[in-house]
C-alpha cells in the first residue's frame, strides 16, 4: 500500500499525527493560501454528508485546489463499474480520492488499486479524519495531549477505533465504557495498546460510564445508532440507556472537562437535552476544526508545507 495513503490513525506515527495536529493550528490561525494550487481532490461518497463533504471542499479551495464530488448514485462502487477500474480512471485525472464508503474492503481495493494517494473520509472500521480534529481541539481548549485522560462513552464504533488509536499515539490515557456486546473490535484494541505502551498512556475498557468518567479530562460520545442500524434502533436504545452524557456523569469528571460529539447529535439520547449548548461543550469548535485539520492532512499528504516541530506536550 501507497504510504500516503490515509485509511487508518494506525497508518501514522505519533510524529507525524502531532506534526499534522502543529500545521492544522497554524493553518487556522495564519491561514495558509494556494499550497495545493491546480491540484485535484475527488471526493467519492457512498453515505450522505454534512461535515465532510463541506470541510473537504472548502479546504481544497482555501489551499487554491479544487474538489470534484460523485455522489452515491453516480459512485455505486462494483456495481456500475468494477472497483479496481475506478481506482486506475481516477488516477489518471486527480491528484487525491477521499473515499465516504460503508465497506472498509472497499476502500483497500480502491487505495491497492490507485496511483495517487487515498483518504478514508469515513468507513465502517474507522473515521480517522474526525480524530485529527478531535485532536486538534483538545490541543487548542487544553494546551496539551500528553497525560489527558479521555473518556468515551458509547458505542465501540468507526469513531471510537480512531479515536482510540489517536489518543495512544497522542500519548493520551483512553477509557472507553460500552455494553457487553458492543466493545471496540480486538484487533484494533491490540494496535492501540501497542501505540499506547510506546508512549507510556492507557487504555481502559469497562462497561461502567461512571468509571470511565471518573476524573476524565474529556468526555466524548458518538450516536447510538449508525448509518445502515435503523432496523436495531429500538434494541439498541434499551441496551445504550445507561450511556449518556449528562450532568450526573459530567459531574464525575474534572470540573473543566470538556464535551466533544462528532456529530449529527440526537439529543436527549446519546447527550441530555442542550448539554451540547452547555459552557463546556466544544462540539462546534470540533466540527470547524474539521475544515483545519483536513488541510493539515492533505497539505501533508501533497506536499507544500514547511515541516514544523511539534511540541505538543
Amino acid at each position: 500500500m501507497k504510504s500516503k495513503d490515509f485509511l487508518s490513525v494506525a497508518d501514522l506515527t505519533s510524529e507525524r499525527i502531532k506534526t499534522i495536529i502543529t500545521n492544522a493550528e497554524k493553518l487556522k490561525t495564519e491561514g495558509w493560501k494556494t499550497q495545493l494550487n491546480e491540484k485535484i481532490l475527488a471526493l467519492l461518497f457512498e453515505l450522505p454528508s454534512l461535515r465532510t463533504r463541506v470541510s473537504f471542499e472548502v479546504g481544497m479551495r482555501q489551499l487554491g485546489g479544487q474538489c470534484i464530488y460523485l455522489s452515491p448514485d453516480e459512485v455505486q462502487l462494483g456495481k456500475r463499474e468494477s472497483i479496481p477500474d475506478v481506482a486506475r480512471v481516477l488516477s489518471r485525472m486527480v491528484d487525491v480520492i477521499a473515499l465516504r464508503t460503508t465497506s472498509h474492503d472497499n476502500l483497500e481495493i480502491l487505495a491497492n488499486n490507485a496511483s495517487v494517494p487515498v483518504i478514508n473520509a469515513l468507513s465502517n472500521v474507522e473515521h480517522p479524519c474526525q480524530a485529527l480534529a478531535d485532536m486538534l481541539t483538545i490541543y487548542e481548549h487544553k494546551e496539551i495531549l500528553e497525560g489527558l485522560t479521555l473518556a468515551y462513552i458509547g458505542d465501540g464504533n468507526n469513531t471510537a477505533h480512531s479515536l482510540m488509536l489517536a489518543a495512544a499515539l497522542c500519548g493520551m490515557d483512553f477509557r472507553i465504557a460500552s455494553p457487553k456486546g458492543y466493545r471496540v473490535d480486538e484487533k484494533i484494541l491490540k494496535t492501540a495498546q501497542q501505540f499506547a505502551a510506546d508512549s507510556q498512556s492507557t487504555i481502559l475498557c469497562t462497561e461502567d460510564p461512571k468509571q470511565a468518567a471518573e476524573k476524565a479530562d474529556v468526555l466524548y460520545t458518538d450516536v447510538w445508532i449508525s448509518m445502515g442500524q435503523e432496523a436495531e434502533a429500538k434494541q439498541r436504545k434499551a441496551i445504550f440507556g445507561k450511556y449518556q452524557i449528562n450532568s450526573q456523569l459530567l459531574g464525575l469528571a474534572k470540573p473543566d472537562a470538556i464535551i466533544m460529539h462528532p456529530l449529527p447529535a440526537h439529543h436527549g439520547q446519546e447527550v441530555a437535552e442542550n448539554i451540547i449548548y452547555s459552557p463546556q461543550s466544544v462540539v462546534f469548535d470540533e466540527a470547524e476544526n474539521r475544515l483545519h485539520a483536513q488541510k493539515a492532512l492533505l497539505v501533508d499528504i501533497m506536499g507544500g508545507s514547511e515541516i514544523l516541530m511539534p511540541d505538543l506536550r
